[in-house]
């Protein structure tokens, strides 16, 4: 009982590994993202430092103290020391809009790194659909590959068994180990190339253990997935985030126009007399004189970053402009092409049947069965290629539109 309690606990154990290993929903892994995807922790992380220098901006200056001791081991007179204390407190004024204008700064600074942050969660999203219908992609090519040298063993035996009856000749079952032999490589190749791609989607969204399999079909739905139609003049997320960055470094300019302005400190305090216990009160105003830095050239430069962030932000609409047509030409084609690859597919499954049949019955070659069997692997491939493009389609479109594609998909 003992031997058979320590198996149940090795089994379960193992269960467990291999259902945590597997990939969880769509949906359910972009909302996991939130909490353990490095781009998205990054850019939170930038949104709460920029937040945390907007509210530090409408801090007032710290005042200043001063302590001041004169006549320190001057002659005395008439037997009194001459010498005196005084003690200061200066707070410095900022005049002329230096304050508002740092603030608004602080506010734009923030307004444009919420905008970067919300683009960011936008293409990590459309990263994320392709990167997990690469994965389930490179899963199905590895079970088609699987199936193939399954297909051609089974050939391969066959074509011994004709052999032996005299009705095929030798070079039959040569050409039958080659397709094996070639059907072994894709197999190899596949499994390669299906772990790359779960390896990429794990670092993706910084999943603790690498994923070991996609356990919920992702291609079959999204290839039924309808994104709600979206209004061309709608501004991309990349075009937010330009308009932002442009409002930004306007607010800059302002306070750089403003730097050479003095900043007016008021000082008040109480000044002590070493030769008798009165004392008498000090006040007093300082401020910079702008004789040699008025800082023209710190409002050129401002000024020229801001007409950059003019033209970067014309470019993002140009460019956004051409994204949005291409994506919607590619989802055309890409339906197009889904629907084309199916019914090839489905024509490719009836011919090996027949083939399979005429095979066994010694009316159909071995090379013709063998064409026939790749044409349908090559099909079903096709079916797969034309799914991942429409994923790819509708991603591009979803950034340009900024909306989270495949959110809503169960």
């Amino acid at each position: 009982m003992k031997k058979i309690s320590t198996l149940v606990l090795i089994l379960s154990f193992v269960t467990s590994q291999a259902v945590a290993a597997n990939a969880p929903a769509y949906s359910d892994l972009l909302k996991q993202s939130t909490t353990n995807a490095p781009a998205l922790l990054e850019q939170a992380a930038n949104v709460r430092a920029a937040s945390a220098e907007a509210k530090q901006a409408y801090a007032w200056k710290n005042p200043v103290i001063n302590a001041l001791s004169e006549n320190i081991g001057a002659p005395q007179v008439g037997g009194s020391s001459q010498r005196q204390d005084t003690y200061l407190v200066t707070q410095h004024f900022e005049i002329g809009g230096k304050r508002e204008a740092r603030i608004e700064v602080g506010e734009r600074t923030k307004a444009a790194v919420e905008a970067r942050n919300g683009q960011t969660q936008i293409t990590f999203a459309a990263q994320l659909a392709v990167a997990y219908a690469t994965a389930e992609a490179m899963q199905i090519r590895q079970e088609l590959a699987s199936e193939e040298l399954s297909r051609a063993k089974d050939d391969l035996r066959a074509a011994r068994e004709l052999v032996k009856a005299g009705k095929e000749a030798e070079l039959r079952v040569v050409q039958a180990q080659s397709g094996v032999a070639q059907a072994q490589a894709s197999h190899q190749a596949s499994i390669a190339d299906a772990s790359q791609s779960l390896e990429r989607l794990s670092a993706l969204v910084g999943a603790p253990e690498s994923f070991t399999r996609i356990a919920h079909p992702f291609l079959v739905k999204a290839t039924i997935y309808r994104q709600t139609s979206s209004e061309s003049s709608a501004e991309s997320p990349s075009v937010k985030s330009a308009i932002a960055e442009r409002e930004m470094l306007n607010a800059q300019v302002t306070v750089e126009e403003k730097q050479w302005i003095p900043d007016i400190g008021l000082s008040a305090g109480v000044r002590n007399y070493g030769w008798t216990s009165g004392s008498g009160y000090v006040v007093g105003i300082n401020a910079t004189i702008p004789l040699f830095d008025n800082n023209q050239s710190g409002i050129q430069a401002a000024r020229e970053r801001a007409i950059a962030a003019s033209v970067r932000l014309r470019a993002a609409r140009l460019e956004s402009a051409a994204e949005r047509r291409s994506a919607e030409a590619q989802l055309i084609a890409a339906d197009k092409r889904v629907e084309a690859a199916m019914q090839g597919e489905s024509f490719a499954t009836q011919a090996y049947r027949l083939g399979r049949i005429g095979y066994s019955a010694g009316k159909t070659g071995l090379l013709e069965l063998l064409n026939i069997r790749r044409a349908l692997t090559d099909a079903k491939l096709l079916t797969v290629d034309a799914r991942l493009a429409r994923i790819r389609a509708l991603a591009l479109l979803s950034i340009v539109d900024g909306r989270m594609v495949f959110g809503d998909l169960k």
